[in-house]
């Protein structure tokens, strides 16, 4: 291998392992920190694509259809736009200035990665909506209430699968939700009803109604860009490395693991074989990292994924994950 990439292996990959093989580095060393490095930058390409894509929705969505009819979202676009159309405060800083919190919240309930794509997202889409000015396109307030929360939702549908938020509330939710015993849906909708409440109060009833279109297209449209995925989501893994990527969801991902004693039951020549079966339940938030450590581990890792609806007791979080 070049020496030049030996050096980038060794200072992204190797050097930051949990379990760090003894130093000279042999080749299979360097060939599988040479894999994990591949697999990490493709990733991290993958995660600014969908991010920049997710960015230039929103901001269409926001320009060309809710700031011109005074329509707004829910969670904390919702609060900014609501906050900027009654005081006239420009979007961009309140989109930045109303997340900070669930930035550092989403450090302390997520991971470092996480907020820091987030905080990056979210500065991006105020800068896009400062600097960009896309066209208004309608004047028919239904046309720009669905299409404006499709937009947005769109946006921020593609930025969690580029591992991040355009909206803090829901990192809120997910930390209420595991102190006050309730599902992440119902905090959700506790703070959207507050909302669309004082939407009507200082707008108009009829701003708040097709606000409310607007949520519901959002919320749609988010959900079918992250293909259906939950607020939790159950993962169970079957691969040879099972014991490597067990410590990974337990150190590395901070999650608790359940193991199943099964057989393997078809393999090259067709013969049955004992293996430790692996089941966790993490985050929607949180599937584009375990996805990509599993692949860092065992490419041929046998997962498979189902929504769960919600989650009671066991090691939900351990602890705040470590970089």
């Amino acid at each position: 291998m070049n020496p030049f990439w030996k050096q980038i292996v060794i200072q992204t990959v190797l050097k930051n392992r949990q379990h760090k093989a003894p130093e000279p580095y042999s080749d299979y060393d360097f060939a599988r920190g040479f894999f994990e490095f591949k697999i990490l930058t493709l990733s991290l390409v993958r995660d600014i694509f969908f991010m920049m894509l997710g960015i230039g929705s929103a901001a269409f969505g926001l320009e060309s259809f809710l700031l011109p009819s005074n329509f707004i979202d829910g969670g904390a676009t919702g609060i900014s736009l609501l906050i900027s159309t009654i005081s006239g405060i420009p979007l961009y800083w309140l989109l930045v200035i109303i997340n900070i919190p669930f930035v550092f919240l989403g450090f302390k309930v997520i991971n470092r990665a996480f907020a820091v794509k987030t905080a990056l997202s979210i500065t991006g889409l105020a800068v896009c909506v400062a600097t960009v000015h896309f066209p208004e396109v309608t004047h028919d307030k239904f046309l720009v209430a669905v299409f404006g929360g499709f937009f947005l939702g769109a946006g921020i549908g593609m930025s969690i699968r580029g591992g991040a938020v355009l909206d803090g509330t829901e990192v809120l939710a997910i930390s209420l939700s595991r102190r006050l015993g309730t599902t992440v849906g119902d905090v959700i909708i506790m703070v959207n009803v507050i909302i669309f409440s004082a939407a009507a109060y200082l707008l108009s009833i009829e701003n708040a109604l097709y606000s409310m279109v607007t949520y519901l297209a959002a919320s749609k449209t988010l959900d079918f860009v992250i293909e259906g995925i939950e607020e939790y989501t159950g993962v169970t893994i079957v691969s040879v490395h099972n014991e490597e990527i067990k410590q990974m969801i337990v150190n590395t991902m901070g999650r608790g693991v359940t193991v199943y004693s099964g057989k393997q039951g078809f393999g090259k020549k067709g013969e049955k074989k004992d293996m430790d079966i692996l089941y966790t339940v993490v985050t929607r938030l949180e599937l584009n990292k375990l996805n990509t450590e599993i692949i860092r581990i065992d490419k041929y890792a046998f997962v498979v994924m189902s929504a769960v609806k919600d989650t009671r007791g066991g090691m939900i979080k351990k602890r705040p994950l470590e970089h």
